[in-house]
């Protein structure tokens, strides 16, 4: 907003101009022998939102771009974490965002030593494992599985067809590798939301717009669901410790500096150190993304297929113990999915 002042010309004048100022969004007022134009233009985002609030900001330090491959029984997956050009980002092991419909899925198979984190975008999975559990998440719930020791379990569509969802495998620091299997279920009602200004945010774990989620991180982490308006602008805090990286699921958002170019869906951008990320949604569509940070666990890691450990000697007990039916993996001699 703009304001100049000066000495009252003539009233002809003023009436001659009045009508014209108006039409490009300037007011006029007057006082005694003053008279003043003011600018009564507002831009949705305002000049503030192109400078960084943060210290530090993070900026994209890597693009990655998540094909498609086949994954299960005929499942497709978009791989952004977990492939040749971003193996892993400590504490995160895998991001896939899968599309799977009958009769593919991803049938009886085993996990040790990490989290995985379902979110589904539409439709529903049918879940069942060889302790009992057995459910249904659909669009917008969460199911966030400890495998600890050892679990083995089925992931099956729910519906004939579109049953979409992000899948997240968090490490387990080596002192959690071998507890208990748990289970954390939020159905979509649940999930702490937020909106401010034509953004909302879905908080699945940590905090965001003075919303906490519920969920208990073991591994220290952030899992906040983006929905921006367009020509909306966000600045979100994290860690500065920690790594983050962002999902685009639909629409384009600029992200780190207002000079970047839009970034597209199904890329992973891999972000800088910093405590905080902005985000600038210019297009004439809605933005919706992921934005995932964890604290580093700085440990070895030994990966096989479905299990992760420290070592290799521990990733071979593993297999023995998956093969032989122990330390976890009793009741594999006697479950089959249904």
């Amino acid at each position: 907003m703009f304001t100049y002042t000066t000495h009252l010309p003539n009233t002809l004048f003023m009436r001659a101009i009045s009508h014209h100022l108006s039409l490009l969004n300037w007011r006029i007022s007057t006082s005694g022998s003053l008279f003043s134009l003011r600018n009564t233009c507002t831009n949705t985002m305002s000049q503030s939102d192109n400078s960084s609030p943060f210290t530090t900001p993070r900026l994209v330090l890597k693009k990655v771009l998540a094909k498609s491959q086949h994954e299960g029984d005929g499942a497709v997956v978009r791989r952004g974490i977990g492939r040749s050009e971003l193996k892993n980002l400590d504490p995160f092991l895998m991001l896939d965002h899968f599309s799977v419909s009958p009769p593919a899925g991803f049938p009886d198979h085993p996990h040790r030593g990490f989290e995985t984190v379902t979110y589904m975008l539409e439709g529903g999975i049918t879940h069942q494992d060889f302790a009992g559990h057995k459910g249904t998440i659909r669009a917008g719930d969460v199911q966030w599985m400890t495998a600890g020791r050892g679990i083995i379990h089925s992931e099956m569509p729910a519906e004939a067809n579109n049953n979409k969802g992000l899948q997240l495998w968090i490490n387990l620091s080596s002192r959690d590798k071998m507890i208990e299997p748990n289970y954390q279920e939020l159905p979509s009602e649940n999930i702490a939301t937020a909106e401010k200004d034509g953004v909302e945010v879905r908080v699945i774990a940590g905090e965001a717009m003075g919303v906490h989620s519920p969920v208990y991180t073991r591994t220290p982490t952030m899992y906040l669901v983006f929905s921006m308006m367009p020509e909306t602008q966000w600045n979100q805090s994290i860690p500065e410790s920690w790594n983050a990286f962002v999902y685009i699921i639909e629409g384009e958002g600029v992200f780190g500096s207002p000079t970047s170019s839009p970034t597209v869906p199904h890329h992973v951008l891999v972000l800088t150190q910093g405590d905080g990320l902005s985000v600038w949604n210019n297009s004439s569509k809605p933005l919706r993304f992921v934005l995932i940070g964890g604290q580093p666990l700085n440990e070895p890691v030994v990966q096989h297929g479905p299990f992760v450990m420290n070592t290799q000697s521990e990733i071979e007990n593993t297999i023995e113990d998956y093969h032989y039916g122990r330390n976890g993996f009793e009741m594999s001699k006697y479950w089959m999915s249904q």
